[in-house]
Parts: C-alpha cells; sequence; structure tokens
C-alpha cells in the first residue's frame, strides 16, 4: 500500500493558469451539483484528468471537496423544501459501504497495472456510464418536454409503483419525497451502487438520482436535493479512506471547493425556477459531452499498457488537446444552460410580480 502512496503523491504543478482553470471546473461543478444533486464530480475528475492528474489522485480529491460542499447544497435546497432528510440518511448508510469496497478495489487496480490501469479504469467507467445514464436521462427529458408534462406532473414509473405496493414487515419506512411507505430492503442495493460508484469515479448521482425517481418513485427536484446529502455522508467517509493512504490532493481539493461553494448555492437558486425535466435536461446533456472527452483518452491509456500498437507523441497530444477541448465545451454548455433557466427564470418571476402590482395600483 505505501507503493500506491509513494506514486500517487507525484501530484501536478500548479500555476495560476491552472488555478484559474480549477476555479472555473469548481464553480461549473457546483453550479450543476446545485442544480442536479449529482455532485458535479463527473464534471470534475475528467476536468483534473484533462491537467494530467492521475485517476485514482482526482476521484480522491473530488471526494474530499464534496462532502462540505454538498452540506452546503442540501441546507440551501431544504430552506425551499426540497430535501428529504431521512431518505438521504437511510441511503447514505448502506452507500458509505459501498465506498470502503470501491475504494478497495481502485486500490488494487492502482497497485497491480498502475498510474495508467487506474486511469484507464476510471475512464472506461465514466464511457459506460455516461452512455447508459445520460441517454437514458436525456431521452426521458426531450420525451417530457415534448408531452407537456409539467414538473408537478411527473408521473410515477410501473417500477416504482411496484416498490411501493410491496410491504414487507419491519422494514418499511416512511418518506416525505414518496409520499409513501418503502421497504428499506430496496434502498440498501441503491445505497450500495451508489457509494461503490462514488469511490470508483467519485460520482454516485449517476445512480443515486434517476434510481430515487425512476425506482423510488421521487420527483426529479426532491431526489436530486436528497442526494446531496448522501453526497455529504459518502465524501467524509471515502475522503478519510483515502486520504489514509495519500491520495488525496488536498491543494486541489480546496481550489475546487471554493468555486464550487459559491456555484452550488447558485445551482440550488436556479431549481426553484424551473421545471422537472430541465434539470434532466442539463444532466444528460453535460453527461453525453464529457462522454466524449474521456472516450479520447481511453487509445492513450491502452497504448501505455501496450494493449493496443503504441501511439506517436503527435497522435497522443491531438487526443489529449481534443479532450481537453471537449471537456471545456462540457463546462461551457452546463454553465450556459443553468444560468440561462435562472435568468429567464428570475424574468418571468418579476413580470408576475409586476403584472400584479399593476392589478392592485388599478384597484386602489
Amino acid at each position: 500500500m505505501h507503493d500506491i502512496a509513494a506514486q500517487a503523491t507525484n501530484f501536478i504543478d500548479l500555476n495560476i493558469i491552472t488555478i484559474l482553470y480549477l476555479l472555473f471546473v469548481g464553480f461549473v461543478g457546483g453550479l450543476v451539483s446545485g442544480f442536479i444533486g449529482s455532485g458535479g464530480a463527473f464534471v470534475m475528475t475528467p476536468a483534473m484528468m484533462s491537467l494530467g492528474v492521475p485517476g485514482l489522485v482526482a476521484v480522491a480529491s473530488n471526494m474530499c471537496h464534496k462532502f462540505p460542499k454538498a452540506l452546503v447544497g442540501a441546507l440551501k435546497r431544504a430552506k425551499y423544501g426540497q430535501v428529504d432528510w431521512k431518505i438521504g440518511l437511510v441511503i447514505g448508510v448502506s452507500a458509505e459501504a459501498g465506498v470502503l469496497y470501491g475504494a478497495h478495489i481502485q486500490e488494487g487496480i492502482k497497485k497491480s497495472f498502475g498510474e495508467a490501469g487506474s486511469n484507464l479504469y476510471v475512464s472506461v467507467a465514466f464511457v459506460v456510464i455516461l452512455a447508459i445514464v445520460g441517454g437514458f436521462v436525456l431521452r426521458d427529458a426531450i420525451k417530457t418536454y415534448r408531452s407537456g408534462t409539467t414538473n408537478d406532473e411527473e408521473k410515477v414509473t410501473k417500477i416504482a409503483k411496484w416498490v411501493q405496493s410491496v410491504n414487507i414487515p419491519y422494514t418499511m419506512v416512511y418518506f416525505k419525497s414518496l409520499n409513501a411507505r418503502v421497504s428499506v430492503l430496496f434502498t440498501i442495493p441503491i445505497g450500495f451502487a451508489t457509494g461503490m460508484l462514488a469511490a470508483t469515479i467519485a460520482v454516485g448521482g449517476f445512480i443515486g438520482v434517476p434510481a430515487m425517481i425512476y425506482v423510488l418513485g421521487a420527483p426529479s427536484l426532491m431526489a436530486s436535493a436528497s442526494e446531496l446529502v448522501i453526497a455529504f455522508v459518502m465524501g467524509m467517509g471515502g475522503s478519510f479512506k483515502y486520504a489514509l493512504h495519500g491520495l488525496v490532493d488536498i491543494r486541489l481539493a480546496m481550489i475546487i471547493l471554493c468555486g464550487s461553494l459559491f456555484g452550488i448555492q447558485l445551482g440550488a437558486i436556479g431549481t426553484t425556477y424551473v421545471k422537472g425535466y430541465v434539470i434532466k435536461l442539463v444532466m444528460g446533456t453535460i453527461m453525453v459531452i464529457v462522454l466524449f472527452s474521456r472516450a479520447l483518452m481511453v487509445p492513450v491509456y491502452l497504448s501505455q499498457l501496450n494493449l493496443i500498437q503504441p501511439l506517436n507523441e503527435m497522435t497522443v497530444k491531438v487526443l489529449k488537446n481534443t479532450s481537453f477541448a471537449i471537456m471545456m465545451i462540457a463546462l461551457l454548455v452546463g454553465a450556459f444552460i443553468v444560468l440561462t433557466s435562472i435568468w429567464k427564470g428570475r424574468r418571468t418571476e418579476q413580470q408576475q410580480l409586476a403584472a400584479e402590482k399593476a392589478v392592485a395600483h388599478g384597484k386602489i
């Protein structure tokens, strides 16, 4: 295990450009996190890796910055009545077990295959999960938009209805986000999978948010807000686990945290102005864009492990630069969609207030 720590502590050098980039990454990650509740690490982990940060260090550092940021986001959204603390804590307990198991797998891969093996594992995991979850969420968002369904009319899936109908004695708990009693036995696999994925790529919300929406039957707004509670529990335990082995770059964690603490509050405010499908649209769109960024790096890591024909320096440089450019596009697109939603929502609210004042004035 000491070999793992020795390799991982070769952290990247920081300069003013890198610091500004990380602050921007933190802001956008926080913005997206406050908006969709997934922790935003699906933006931050690839963004750090695009700077040359080893995959395992990026994951560990993200988990370290996650829990204070998630707590701030959860408290902010709790003010709007969007957080179900009970479901967050119940799922968070089993998620913690998943984090510990996932961290063990990560450390084993690092020890057996080195940095390139760890980077390949993280990147392939991103591509697979992003393709499956991102594609599904994006399709559902488009379908919801075309059907004209509003946020208040979100339909509970057939699976969720079945889950809510199952009565297992001594395991039933009432969750306000579901407005129903559900057996905690259904929350355990969701939590474990969420935690294991969080320890693998620092993103548990990929499973947590969709599972609460489609499997348990929670509304999008409450699922995304309650995920922040789960992220807090996972981040606290996971960062401690990784820190014991010298895998947390506290510099990166603190710089990203500075940017994300501001972004997450702004993103949380944005949820009060949008419909549920917009949250799904933002999540799905960014996932698909980031997918291409990570996919371009897979051949580079395969080449480093001698699993394919070695790539020349020019090809590696082109792939890295293109991956970085696509990552920047993902960051900008995510920020644009969220900020535009907030601006439109505030403008509509102001117009309604102005109209109400005009009517009131007319009556007087």
